[in-house]
């Protein structure tokens, strides 16, 4: 775990995925680093993420896939994310089976793990882990948060005249 201070995570499913053991191991994962995590469970749209946390944005929010669909799921939760005004600027994550593509789709390179990760990043992700997920550079990856206070106190330096 880094040194810096402990973020408020937001563990989720995505809306089609049922799978519940990757995000207990999420959880366990990123407790384990020293941080606090709520758990949503599976099965869980954007537009439920923002409602239960407009009001209190989490330092960062981890979407997971097991079910291969991944991407489009994806692709709406992070639509709904960033349509929040009060969430617009929380980092999100995703990571795990992002597609369901066959040989043929990934010999035309449009669903190729590159171009999915890229269609991801380009919607609002702030990272895209792909399956089999690097767990040193996904720890990496959360210790280069910034915690929510943190992130406002920048913010105040970056608009303060000198």
């Amino acid at each position: 775990m880094t040194s810096h201070s402990a973020l408020d995570i937001v563990v989720s499913g995505t809306e089609s995925d049922s799978h519940t053991w990757n995000l207990v191991y999420l959880q366990l994962l990123l407790e384990g680093w020293g941080h606090r995590v709520e758990n949503l469970g599976p099965c869980v749209a954007g537009r439920d993420i923002v409602e239960r946390y407009a009001y209190r944005a989490p330092d960062l929010i981890v979407l997971s896939s097991v079910n291969g669909h991944g991407e489009s799921d994806g692709l709406r939760a992070v639509a709904a994310l960033r349509a929040s005004r009060e969430l617009a600027g929380t980092p999100v994550v995703i990571g795990g089976k992002l597609g369901t593509h066959g040989t043929a789709d990934l010999a035309r390179g449009e669903n190729s793990p590159g171009a999915v990760a890229r269609r991801l990043r380009e919607a609002g992700f702030t990272a895209v882990f792909l399956e089999p997920v690097d767990l040193g550079a996904f720890e990496e990856f959360v210790g280069s948060v910034v915690p929510r206070h943190g992130r406002a106190a920048r913010q105040a330096l970056q608009t303060t005249p000198a």
